[in-house]
């Protein structure tokens, strides 16, 4: 096998895409392997296995950026795309990206397991998009049913597979896999994420636009979950520090829990947040990638089990990423009133949407809760 050395040189990027710097390829007897320069007076050498990668959903709007965005990512092997239907397509066009990205194809249900076979990675979202008026968990009907059938492939055909979660509403789905996989004896913790990838990189732009900052600078930590209130940015703790009346906050918290539904609003009843929440995708998939791979210091925002909260089983904080998926569960942090105010109202409505996702599997005698 040959080993590809890629030298990458970039500076403060907080994604690594092709977009972001230069390369320079060199050959040598081995296995896959990337040099990243950090600055010029460090240097880390990374020697990992690029992986399989499979989306489900990826003929979707949000799965067909998302394929796009991965076929330029050097981490991947194989890029595995299935859905129901109009999925050769999207393989054929995106297969002519001159990278070395291989692309396959998989239509039908009976494609789901060549498709799952051998991945290190499943990106799931699959499912119906928002519309006007509705909310996330008005999609739960649907997509409980679409997401515990694909997971339960995934337990079958790569139950070691990390597993990226976007299906809304990711409050319940991602306690629907949980039970799927518990249920199938192959649940491992570590590697059932919800994505909220996205709540960071909206509070990021929104405080960068109203401070002024540039954007690689910022970092905002949002907790909670992934739904509305549920979605709580620890403004206080803003990178660099910054300062906001209570009303600012309120604007700020207000914009940052309901974008979702600002876009949604935007596209006039034609689609919802498909391309930002492909970057987020993205994003979250490199820096799970990265961490299987060894790379030491990947954080990343993600709705996940955890203790964090007492009576709360599931909850979205700081992660960090490794060759096991989540390796550790950041706390919190101190709180300001405003913030310990928002906690408070949202955590009965958040415990209820994790329940509602048990319940679901629960109430279900095959545990796939409806078809693909």
């Amino acid at each position: 096998q040959t080993l590809h050395i890629i030298y990458i040189f970039f500076k403060d990027c907080k994604m690594l895409t092709n977009s972001h710097f230069r390369t320079r390829v060199g050959k040598a007897k081995g296995t896959h392997g990337v040099v990243l320069y950090r600055n010029s007076n460090k240097k880390t050498l990374i020697i990992a296995n690029a992986k399989k990668v499979a989306i489900l959903g990826a003929a979707g709007g949000i799965g067909q950026p998302l394929a796009l965005l991965l076929k330029m990512n050097k981490y991947i092997s194989e890029l595995a795309l299935y859905d129901v239907a109009n999925v050769t397509g999207v393989a054929a066009d995106l297969s002519h990206c001159n990278t070395a990205v291989k692309v396959t194809g998989h239509e039908g249900p009976d494609q789901l397991g060549p498709c799952l076979r051998g991945a290190s990675l499943v990106i799931i979202p699959a499912g119906v998009a928002r519309k006007p008026g509705m909310t996330r968990d008005d999609l739960f009907a649907t997509n409980a049913g679409i997401v515990a059938a694909l997971v339960e492939a995934v337990g079958v055909h790569c139950p070691s597979a990390v597993l990226n979660i976007i299906t809304n509403p990711i409050n319940s789905t991602v306690p629907i896999a949980a039970a799927v996989l518990r249920r199938l004896g192959v649940y491992d913790p570590r590697k059932v994420i919800g994505v909220t990838t996205l709540d960071v990189v909206r509070a990021d732009t929104f405080v960068a636009e109203a401070r002024g900052l540039d954007i690689k600078d910022v970092d905002v930590p949002v907790i909670g979950g992934h739904a509305g209130s549920t979605i709580l940015p620890l403004l206080s703790q803003t990178s660099p520090p910054v300062t906001f009346s209570e009303a600012e906050k309120r604007v700020l918290t207000h914009r940052i829990a309901n974008a979702g539904t600002e876009v949604v609003e935007a596209k006039a009843g034609r689609g919802s947040a498909t391309l930002s929440m492909a970057y987020a995708a993205a994003r979250m998939a490199e820096s799970t990638l990265l961490g299987l791979g060894g790379e030491p210091n990947i954080y990343e925002p993600a709705f996940v089990e955890s203790e964090v909260v007492p009576g709360c089983p599931f909850f979205a904080s700081k992660v960090a990423l490794g060759v096991k998926g989540v390796t550790k569960v950041y706390s919190l942090g101190a709180l300001d009133d405003f913030e310990k105010n928002a906690f408070e109202n949202m955590l009965p409505v958040l415990k209820a949407e994790v329940q509602k996702g048990f319940d679901f599997v629960a109430s279900s005698t095959s545990g796939k809760g409806g078809a693909v």
